[in-house]
């Protein structure tokens, strides 16, 4: 198991509508993720630049990678594209955190 941590960004004003549609996120979605071996998944935010910092904990043999190929996770993207910056295909831009430390 392994700690993955990211970035994206969120426009400015959008932070509650950020939360209320996750507050409802997809069951199907869920499963899905769970599925591709993703657990522990938290999203935090900061309020002041509208950065938001997904964190997951991933199985080693996690299917992750293939997520953005699933239809319902495209869907989800284009749901989400009015409120965060993404790219010409819905797809969120993020950018891998590097852990410089840790603590059980």
């Amino acid at each position: 198991m392994q700690r993955v941590a990211f970035k994206m960004k969120l426009y400015p004003g959008f932070e509650e509508e950020y939360k209320k549609r996750h507050d409802k996120i997809w069951p199907a979605l869920s499963k899905e993720l769970s599925k591709a071996g993703i657990s522990d998944y938290s999203i935090f935010i900061d309020e002041e630049t509208s950065t938001l910092f997904p964190v997951q904990k991933v199985t080693d043999n996690n299917t992750a990678a293939n997520l953005s190929e699933l239809d319902i996770v495209k869907k989800w993207w284009a749901m989400m594209a009015d409120i965060m910056e993404t790219d010409e295909n819905n797809v969120p831009y993020s950018k891998e955190l590097k852990e410089v430390f840790h603590q059980d």
